[in-house]
């Protein structure tokens, strides 16, 4: 399905692989410029690699987004390269607990607020600027089924999930009359080499997570794409501070 876009440039945090990959090949493919925003150096030009092989145009540049000097650097980049930003897809994120809460180590909280949080609320702060120059434009961030609920054993990552949804529905009211629009998708576990970790090993784990899903199986990191894609298109102006649910009907039962 083509979806309409005002805007020419986009920019995908975390598209090194995985969710943030396919979402920027998906960009790509629809005629935009796309920034590919990563800590990994050999993943993000990658992505570009495989974005001027299908025909369209983009560039790397590596950033962590925990770091205000990194933010401010791949924004002013943007600008150089493509002369504007229109949208922009926060999606750099890390999971790595295992254990119940009181298990949880302060490293731990502070990579994974850092990143999860810390990071999207950096990149919005640079972004919105932007976009109020020329006039609007979109932010999607990636959030999650763990911020739209419980997540036993991943209590500080739910806990940075359901901050970035609160982050995404104060910037869409704080910006609503400047034709700026900002939402959240909410994945629930996707086919990603993250999970293919998690789960390849225990084909149990696998099984356990697909009938989490009442659709009977995991989701497709293209599917998240089609979502993160219509929330920054022209058919969705009338949708702001949402959290879209992308989870096989996992959060309906």
């Amino acid at each position: 399905m083509s979806m309409t876009f005002s805007g020419q440039v986009a920019l995908v945090t975390g598209a090194a692989a995985g969710i943030g990959r396919a979402t920027a090949l998906a960009f790509a493919a629809e005629g935009l410029k796309v920034v590919v925003a990563d800590l990994d150096v050999a993943g993000g030009e990658g992505t570009v690699a495989l974005i001027h092989q299908a025909g369209g145009e983009g560039i790397f540049v590596r950033c962590n987004v925990t770091l205000d000097t990194d933010v401010q650097q791949l924004m002013a980049q943007t600008v150089a390269t493509y002369g504007r930003l229109d949208y922009a897809f926060n999606n750099a994120g890390i999971e790595i607990e295992k254990g119940k809460l009181a298990d949880g180590s302060l490293d731990e909280f502070d990579a994974i607020m850092g990143v999860n949080v810390k990071g999207v609320w950096l990149c919005m702060k640079y972004q919105l600027p932007l976009l109020l120059a020329q006039g609007g434009g979109a932010i999607v961030n990636t959030a999650s089924v763990a911020g739209l609920g419980a997540a036993p054993k991943m209590s500080i990552y739910a806990a940075s999930k359901h901050a970035v949804i609160g982050l995404t529905k104060s910037a869409a009211i704080e910006y609503a009359k400047k034709k700026i629009r900002v939402n959240a998708v909410c994945p629930a576990v996707i086919d990603t080499d993250m999970f293919r970790r998690a789960y390849e090993a225990d084909p149990r784990k696998a099984e356990f997570a697909a009938a989490m899903h009442p659709v009977g199986r995991i989701g497709k990191v293209e599917e998240i794409a089609s979502a993160v894609l219509y929330l920054c298109s022209d058919g969705a102006a009338f949708t702001t501070g949402q959290a879209l649910a992308v989870d096989g009907g996992a959060t309906a039962i």
